[in-house]
């Protein structure tokens, strides 16, 4: 049984509605064959959904997701691929649902996605590519970057590419805790999709 199921659009207060159209009607309109956003319904999926318990704070947190996937300098693969290693690490079911489908139409092969689902470096990645997946490791299972870490990853992706990482990896561990806390009801088929093989 989940904690908390989202409210139908016409539930919304004024503030709600603002939140829902901002996440429905902004960026990631363009994406939602690839990601999806609502359901049948039209009720916000996931995170989205949680976002609007307190709908000024989800608003900042929206935005901060949509500049990561729409205004940054990472290439739709490389972004994908960090968005599902976090979804790995994190046991994010919802997040290796939403993404995965992004991921493959960004060029990641499905044994590339089974790779990153056995947290082994993927085969066939690009300079960037190999570089963002093993800082992306490091950072969820370390917590950090040593010194030769962080060199490696500025010396590809420079120091602006290894912010916009750690913000990406930030943003997706923020919303599997929300998903973690509050448990909303989620699409029957995303249970165990995160172990369930590619």
């Amino acid at each position: 049984m989940s904690r908390y199921t989202a409210p139908l659009p016409d539930e919304f207060s004024p503030r709600q509605r603002a939140l829902y159209a901002a996440i429905v009607d902004g960026p990631r309109k363009h994406q939602a064959g690839l990601v999806p956003v609502v359901d049948e319904a039209g009720r916000l999926l996931g995170p989205f959904a949680l976002m609007t318990i307190a709908p000024e704070i989800g608003d900042a947190v929206q935005s901060v997701g949509a500049a990561l996937r729409f205004s940054g300098a990472f290439a739709p693969r490389t972004r994908e691929l960090a968005i599902l290693t976090v979804a790995v690490h994190r046991g994010s079911d919802f997040e290796w649902f939403a993404h995965v489908n992004a991921g493959r139409d960004a060029g990641l092969t499905d044994a590339q996605l089974r790779a990153i689902q056995q947290r082994h470096e993927p085969g066939g990645l690009d300079a960037t590519d190999a570089c963002v997946w093993r800082a992306t490791e490091a950072l969820l299972a370390q917590g950090r970057l040593d010194d030769e870490e962080y060199a490696e990853t500025v010396r590809v992706v420079g120091a602006a590419g290894l912010a916009e990482l750690v913000w990406l990896i930030g943003y997706y561990s923020t919303l599997q805790l929300a998903l973690a806390t509050f448990d909303p009801a989620l699409p029957a088929d995303v249970a165990g999709v995160v172990t369930r093989p590619v």
